[in-house]
């Protein structure tokens, strides 16, 4: 039996959107700048000027107006620009960026009913078409206007002259004082907003432009066997400055462990005289918020930094998230530590390398979140004493999340601190930390030799990179002794520091660069009798010093605004 077919009434939808605003039926698209579909903030520099672009346009014949909307995020209220139209559906607008936050902005249009009319009956007066009703609904739509009380006076003038005078009412009401009035105050339909709010981060000019020098406070000191002191720092303080630099990088001031303490070159042995390294940080004399005694008291650090401000100095720190086995952190949070099942506890490893004077903390599980709160803390405990500036060791071996959100808890209080990621790492990574907040980032730019290498470099850290990622180029680390510069002799660190000062906005040297410090151990890239593991006292008026061009190109870096970025 064959069966008729039925007819099924159709359901009603659900309007997508509102028919009394028909907000969307102005599109936008292809906002820029943007990152990650809007997931990653951009950067920029307080006093810079933002260049917002998209693609806008409407249904039919109708005009239409652009604002590029935006605030520092605290702000409730949005400020707006007016964006100008290029081609092709193209507008573009701009704002400046005039604080230290992060901002929000966006872009919202609408069919601006007035510009619409006023085409429309240009073209109708160019073509001697009868006015009368337009010109009418052309001053109700003046008379709709709703400008602030500043601006009601102006409304009331237009009208008047209007109503008084039809011969001249076309005049008026195409004038282009009458189309500025209303493209502010006049009625906007079908108002849309994309559908993003964008982040921008406006940081000061130092986390774009700064040039770094590198020492250990241990070796300021004029006997090797003798600890340098803070008051040893403070007396280089004017040689550091004079050769141009503006930032002073210590690697970590903590109190050292005494449990399986390095001895020279790395030796897992260690005399009594070895200092050990100081990247194992912590033991009976405190922790992260300690100082190594030997480098004097926390008063004594306090006048360090009022000493280099004075100097136009910044003193930045080391941020390093590990432990010696005699850290303070380790008999009061045992739960933030990995132990064997023999209950000893796991050292680091980094495998064929050991580090048996460090072990490493676990951020999940019950380390969370007591642990991520303790090492905030730890940051805002030196931000207390004035450090504005913390270079972070090692990066790219914690979570992602965690920087993330200690970058931002820090930086809503403080704008003003920035991080450098001191990351060596694969790609992805090092760029991923930029993008969750990162200010600064060391590079490959140590290991860019040849010409076509560098440039093709370059280009890519000038690509959609820019946005987000800036460059810091080391010429040289305490990790990091270059073949090139072992190979090269005093040439090649006058090379070396030319490239990375002209083409990065952030440079540094780690000091003992500029006297040409090269001898490796053998077949590595590290330095014979690192200062990682000793005091290390220097000539630095030795024979054959490149001094002299260092200050020369900082000065030059100063001197021309073009070098200020990369």
């Amino acid at each position: 039996m064959t069966r008729a077919p039925t007819t099924r009434t159709p359901r009603a939808r659900t309007l997508a959107v509102s028919p009394q605003t028909a907000e969307g039926r102005v599109i936008i698209e292809a906002v820029v700048p943007q990152i990650d579909c809007g997931e990653t903030p951009i950067k920029r520099i307080v006093g810079d000027t933002l260049e917002v672009e998209a693609d806008v346009f409407t249904d039919g014949h109708e005009k239409i107006a652009v604002d590029v909307l935006y605030r520092p995020e605290r702000e409730t209220e949005w400020r707006r620009a007016r964006m100008q139209f290029l081609e092709n559906d193209r507008w573009a607008g701009s704002f400046t960026l005039d604080e230290n936050a992060r901002h929000l902005y966006t872009v919202e249009a609408w069919r601006d009913p007035f510009a619409s009319w006023q085409a429309g009956v240009q073209k109708k007066r160019d073509a001697g078409q009868n006015l009368t009703l337009e010109l009418e609904n052309g001053l109700d739509l003046v008379r709709q206007a709703k400008p602030p009380r500043t601006a009601a006076r102006a409304k009331d003038a237009i009208i008047a002259e209007a109503e008084s005078s039809e011969a001249e009412r076309a005049t008026l009401l195409l004038a282009p004082r009458v189309l500025d009035f209303m493209s502010a105050h006049g009625r906007r339909d079908n108002v849309s907003r994309y559908g993003r709010e964008l982040v921008v981060i406006a940081d000061r000019k130092a986390a774009a432009f700064s040039s770094w020098y590198e020492l250990f406070p241990r070796s300021q000191t004029e006997n090797p066997r003798q600890h340098g002191t803070f008051a040893g720092v403070i007396t280089q303080l004017p040689y550091v400055r004079d050769l141009g630099f503006d930032v002073l990088y210590f690697p970590p001031i903590h109190p050292i462990g005494k449990k399986n303490r390095k001895g020279r070159n790395n030796a897992l042995s260690a005399s009594p005289a070895d200092p050990g390294s100081v990247y194992a940080i912590g033991s009976d004399e405190g922790g992260h918020d300690a100082l190594h005694p030997a480098l004097g008291t926390m008063d004594d650090f306090l006048r360090l930094i009022e000493s280099a401000r004075a100097h136009d100095l910044e003193i930045a720190l080391d941020f390093a998230i590990q432990c010696s086995p005699d850290h303070p952190w380790i008999k009061e949070h045992p739960e933030w530590f990995e132990w064997r099942k023999d209950g000893s506890i796991a050292y680091a490893e980094n495998p064929p390398k050991k580090y048996e004077d460090i072990v490493n903390v676990q951020f999940y599980g019950e380390s969370f979140p007591s642990l991520w709160l303790a090492l905030r803390d730890v940051v805002l405990f030196w931000i207390g004493k004035g450090v504005r500036i913390f270079r972070v060791d090692n990066p790219h071996t914690k979570p992602i999340p965690f920087w993330r959100w200690l970058i931002e808890e820090v930086n809503r209080k403080h704008p003003d601190v920035f991080f450098l990621a001191e990351a060596f790492t694969r790609p992805p990574m090092m760029r991923k930390l930029a993008k969750i907040g990162f200010q600064q980032s060391y590079t490959y730019f140590t290991w860019r030799d040849e010409k076509w290498d560098i440039t093709e470099y370059i280009n890519e850290l000038m690509g959609e990179m820019a946005e987000y990622y800036r460059p810091n180029f080391f010429v040289n680390t305490p990790d990091i002794n270059p073949l090139y510069l072992q190979t090269s002799g005093r040439p090649g660190f006058i090379v070396r520091s030319t490239l990375a000062a002209m083409l990065a906005g952030n440079w540094g040297i780690y000091s003992g660069f500029e006297i040409c410090e090269s001898e490796p151990l053998p077949g590595r890239e590290e330095y014979l009798d690192s200062e990682k593991y000793e005091i290390r006292v220097r000539d630095f008026n030795a024979p054959g010093n490149i001094k002299d061009h260092i200050r020369a190109l900082n000065r030059i870096r100063q001197e021309n605004p073009a070098l200020h970025d990369v």
